[in-house]
Parts: structure tokens; sequence; C-alpha cells
């Protein structure tokens, strides 16, 4: 029976380029749906980029464009990215777009019909400065349970608590650096709360289909302790503008919160591919796109990283049921990448540029077969070990499996006109039943993701043709008299082995494949071909197929951005000035009462200064590559305190601190915050 298939990966926000996790998660999407594809089944793939939202809206303000051109300009450079790295989406759309406004409006319009849609009044942080109601991301104060300093407005990085953003002590707009007011507001909720939710979405977490950890986990949202806390809350869907997002009917200046229209941008995605007659033309498809989207015969399944699993598993399955749409048949969930056990970072070179890895010659099927192979079903971080990445691709993909072909074409083109041999006598017939009967237990692994556990397999059966290889040795016999016959079966076999081990790495490997393809002179592979042989076949002559990897190109690839050494001697001495001019600077001791980063900022610290002016003075410094706020709280420093204060987009700073740096910032020469000697008092004046 043809399946029909609708699969999505999770839409990367568009306020920047893909990273190595999005490229994980495509590459690992992208296999399962070539393996469908070589099923002979129907597949519709499809993503989109995440367009809507406050911080889209605000680094489109900081970049001077609108944010329609801003992530114009993300998207386009979407396609190098997907096509670099063999990835096969059907379509690529935007969630800013006139299907996801339809799409998402009708959702919405259905579940307030439904009853499941309740407004009320809240209480709100609003910027004075920026006027607009301030996101909890937005929002930076000291935790209410642990008093840890510079946490976002919903949760502690320290101690972990989970809170409003209206109970952090002494908050502080991340975008002004102003203190923010209380506002009311009237708000849109789904009432995720409701019984009826609560009954529906245990029964559709908990029936089978999805991982078991992601299923356990779920069981805890709903879980409320004895005093009545935890368990599912309304959800607020609601932003007040100014919003770049999709308006909220009969509302006005309301907007759906970003993570409402996100996920109904998979279906507006289908639905563009729809309006534009791809599946009629790529499968005859003649249903229209709400047709084709309600029909019990179409599954539907999203794979998505465990970050955002509480979206996908609660919110999203309620909103389509209770609005009259089919659900999801199942979430793939899936972990983050690592290396070498370590959350990446580009200043320590132990990031992984997708792009860089490209330019650097890197094949992208090195990328995709290492990636494919750290892979399973379970919900796992995947770590890329640099030295196990140039073994495995040269031991596995070149040694074992491209060798297979290196060691049996030459001899067949040039023996015997690239004519394949007859029917193999038993020896070679036993080893291409083996490999025939493993097409199962491999299609069974796809099916369930297990990618790790098929290559595995696939080597070992590399490995059986090894062997067959090592034991015929067909170097040798190409030098005896009379063995001809025995020669064209030998590499006849190892051709055969070669064609049918390509068909079980084609959903990781399709570049390489369509190369086989043309080497052996055959139309494209599936899976229903492994139960059949080429027979006396006419292949074409062959072309290396791989390169190894060269360790040098690893080096390349986490080598950080080159620095300049400081000039000798530090730079020039400033013009002579007079004594007059000195006095004119009134230099003061601080005490750094309080450090936090500036939400937006690379270089800038926020430091709360005490200069013995019975006030605490607010200074933006650019030292943040050189110092963590905690490092400096306490410490005593030297300031200009007679500056013009200077309003910047984070706030007012009001002086300057003193530090020691290298006048070109290029060079990496570190920066030093000047520290008095011991004894000094705050509003002590330097002379």
């Amino acid at each position: 029976m043809i399946r029909k298939l609708f699969v999505t990966t999770a839409l990367p926000y568009a306020n920047g380029n893909f990273h190595i996790g999005h490229i994980m998660e495509y590459i690992q999407a992208d296999i399962w749906v070539r393996f469908q594809r070589m099923q002979g089944h129907q597949v519709h793939f499809v993503g989109a980029d995440d367009a809507h939202g406050a911080p889209i809206m605000i680094a489109a303000e900081k970049a001077g464009k609108s944010p329609q051109a801003f992530v114009a300009d993300i998207a386009a450079g979407r396609r190098q990215y997907l096509d670099g790295f063999h990835i096969s989406f059907d379509h690529w759309h935007s969630t800013d777009s006139p299907e996801n406004t339809e799409l998402a409006q009708g959702i919405y319009r259905a579940l307030r019909k439904n009853g499941l849609i309740a407004s009320r009044s809240i209480e709100q942080f609003f910027d004075p400065v920026k006027q607009m109601f301030l996101p909890d991301r937005y929002i930076k104060g000291e935790c209410p349970k642990c008093s840890a300093k510079d946490q976002y407005g919903d949760s502690c990085e320290v101690c972990g608590a989970v809170y409003a953003p209206t109970e952090l002590k002494n908050p502080y707009s991340t975008l002004t650096g102003a203190t923010p007011v209380m506002k009311s507001s009237e708000h849109y909720f789904f009432q995720l709360s409701s019984s009826r939710c609560i009954d529906y979405l245990q029964g559709w977490t908990q029936d089978g289909k999805l991982q078991p950890e992601v299923a356990n986990k779920i069981k805890e949202w709903f879980t409320t302790d004895e005093n009545g806390h935890g368990g599912l809350s309304d959800w607020d869907i609601s932003r007040d503008a100014p919003y770049f997002g999709i308006e909220i009917p009969d509302a006005p200046g309301k907007y759906f919160y970003v993570w409402l229209d996100a996920p109904v941008g998979y279906l507006a995605s289908l639905k563009s591919y729809f309006d534009q007659g791809g599946p009629k033309a790529k499968y005859g498809e003649t249903r229209s796109f709400d047709e084709f989207i309600a029909a019990p015969d179409i599954e539907q399944y999203h794979f998505i990283g465990k970050d955002i699993t509480y979206f996908h598993t609660l919110f999203w399955p309620a909103m389509l049921h209770f609005s009259g749409r089919k659900v999801p048949d199942n979430v793939f969930v899936h972990g983050f990448i690592t290396v070498s056990g370590e959350k990446m970072s580009k200043s320590r070179g132990t990031g992984i540029d997708p792009l860089k890895y490209l330019s650097l010659g890197m094949n992208a099927e090195w990328l995709r077969y290492y990636i494919a192979a750290k892979l399973s079903a379970k919900v796992e971080d995947v770590d890329f070990n640099p030295e196990d990445f140039v073994a495995r691709v040269n031991s596995d993909l070149v040694g074992k499996y491209i060798n297979i072909a290196s060691r049996a074409a030459g001899f067949i083109s040039k023996r015997f006109a690239g004519k394949l041999g007859p029917t193999p006598s038993a020896d070679g017939e036993q080893l291409l039943a083996t490999l025939r009967g493993a097409a199962a237990e491999v299609q069974r692994l796809y099916e369930e993701r297990e990618f790790g556990k098929a290559l595995r397999e696939i080597m070992l059966l590399a490995d059986r043709v090894n062997e067959y290889v090592d034991q015929n040795k067909p170097w040798e016999l190409a030098k005896q008299t009379g063995a001809e016959p025995r020669l064209q079966e030998v590499c006849t076999i190892c051709i055969e082995s070669f064609r049918l081990l390509t068909i079980y790495l084609k959903p990781v490997l399709p570049a390489l494949a369509a190369k086989v393809e043309a080497f052996l002179d055959i139309a494209p592979l599936t899976f229903a071909d492994a139960a059949r042989g080429l027979g006396e076949h006419q292949i074409g002559s062959y072309q290396h197929l791989m390169q190894r990897v060269d360790p040098q190109q690893l080096d390349a690839l986490f080598e950080p951005p080159a620095v300049e050494a400081p000039k000798p001697g530090g730079e020039d001495i400033a013009p002579v000035i007079g004594i007059d001019d000195f006095a004119k600077l009134d230099l003061r001791i601080a005490k750094i009462v309080e450090c936090s980063h500036v939400e937006g900022s690379d270089k800038l610290l926020r430091l709360s200064l005490d200069v013995g002016e019975g006030r605490l003075r607010n200074v933006f410094s650019g030292i943040k590559s050189a110092y963590q706020p905690d490092e400096l709280v306490g410490k005593l420093t030297v300031m200009v305190a007679n500056l013009a204060p200077r309003k910047m987009k984070f706030g007012v700073s009001e002086g300057m601190v003193l530090a020691a740096s290298h006048a070109d910032d290029k060079v990496d020469a570190g920066i030093y915050v000047l520290e008095p000697w011991p004894g000094a008092q705050p509003g002590m004046r330097v002379r």
C-alpha cells in the first residue's frame, strides 16, 4: 500500500542563519523522507521561516529595515545551506504569509466558537522609554527565590526557579535599561487547563505513539503537588502592539503570540505548495489542500528538538483537535549536538559553521553519514568528535564501502569491456543472498529512525563483502592463465554487492548514490531493486567516488578567527596637554555595587556605581569580553565622574569607567579595568 505522508521540521526563527543544530535536524528528517520515497510512498516535505515576534521586530529596527525586509534577507540565504547538505524539501515558505494569516485566524475562530478562548485583564511590565509591553525575555532583574542578579523574566538560570516577570526584584528593561512600570492590558487565553483539554491530551500523549521518554516527561507536566501547584495552565496567546505578527480577529491592537501562528506555518507551507500545483505535478494529487489535510489516509509527522516539546505535544495537538482538524500522527523528538562533549562555542573554536564546512571543500555526505551513525529513536544528544569523524568516514565509507567498487570495477572495464558476468557460483550466490536478506531489517531500522543501527548493519554487510574479496583475491586471479571466468564472476559479485549496499545507504548518501547509478548505468535505485540482480549488464567506466577526510580540514574548520598581534611598545603617546586640561577631568573612586550583561550587546556590561553621592550611577562599559559580572561586583575602580550623561539605546550612561587596552579593538590583547590600592574609598578624587 502506498502511504501518503506530510512531514515537517521545526521552523527556524528568521533572525539569523542556520546553525549546525538546524542542519542536524534537517539531515535526520531528510534521511527518513528519502527512505519513504525509496519505498514508493508519496511524501510532502515542507518547511518555513518562523518570521514573527518581538525579537525580529527589534532586530529589524536595529538593522534599519522593515521586519518584512529583514526576514526576506534571511530567507534569501537559506538555499545555499539546504542544497549544500542535500536537504530535499519540496517547498519552503514563511509564517509571514497570507496562507498563515488565513489559517491561524481560522483556527482561532474555531477555538473561540468551541468555548476555549477567554479574555482577562493582566498586569504587565511596560517600558516607558520604548513605549511597549515587555516580553519575558526582555526583562531582567534579581531572582525572587535566590536573589541571583541579571536573571530573565521567566526563570532563574542559577537556582532553576520559574516565576512571573512581575516577581523579579529590581527589574529593568534589557532594551533601554529603564525601570519598567506596571500597566494593565486585556489578554486572550487558550484554556489549556480545561478538563476537556486535559482529558484529550492525556489520552493523545499516553497512547504509545510518542517516544517513551517524551511521554514520561509529559506526565510530569500534568501533575500537581499537594498545594495544587503545577499542572497545565491557560496559555496567553495575545500580545499588544507594537508587535510583528498576525492580528487577532475582532481585537484591534492585539496580535497572536508567535508560538500560536508558528506551528500553523506547517499547514500554511503545505497550502502554499498545493496552491502552486506541486502535489499534482509530482504525484497527480487532485484533492484540494483542505480535502487532503482532512483525509484519513494522510499521515502527519514533525521532527523537532527537545527544547520545544511542550509546544508540539500539548498546545499544537490541542489547537488542532479542538478547532476540528486532524492531529499529528507523531512528533519525533531529538537531542542537541555537541562537540567533543561540550556545548559549541565559536570563541573557543568548538563551533561548526555549516557554510565554513562547505567552503573548505568538505563533503556534505561525510557529515550526513557521521550524524546518521550517531542518531537513534531516543532523545539523545549527538556528539561530534573530530578524531572519531575522520576515523569513521575514512574507515567505513572509503575503506569498507567505496573500496569494494574500486577493487573490482577496473577489471570489469579492462578485461571484459564493462560487461558483468553470468549467474554466480554457490559462494557468490550465498553472499548476495545474505545481502538481499538484510533488506527487511535495514528497512525496519530506517522506518523506526534507528539510523545508527541501520548503518552498523550495513557496514557489517560491507565487511562480509570485503572478506569475500580477500578470499578470492581478484588481483591474483588476473595474473593466472585460464582464470578469466572466475575473475569476471568475482568482480561481478563485488559490483552487485556494491549496488545492494548503495541501495541501503542511499537515504543517507543521495549524491553519492546518484554517482553510483551513473557509473552502473541504471535507473534511480529503490528498495524494491534489492530483490533483483543486474544480470549480464553493461556498466560504465569507474571514476573515484569519494575522497578521504584530510585531518587538516578539521583543523581549519575549528580554527578560531585570526587576530593580529599587538604592535611592539603599544600605541603612540597622545599630544601634550597642560595641567589645566587635566584638571577639567573629575576622576573618582567608584565601587561596583551591581553588574549585569546588556541584552542585545556583544560588548557592554551595565554597572551600578557608588561614587559617594548617596545614590548609584548607571554606567555602560565595553568590557564584556574581559569580565563576567560576578567578577566585578564589590570591586573598586576609577571613573570619569563629570562626563556628560549619554543616552544610549540601552539606557542612559552617567560616566565612564577607566580601563587599559590596546588601541586596535581587533587585537585580543585584553582589557584591564583600573583598580586602586586598598584603602581607597568611594567618592575620593584622583588628583
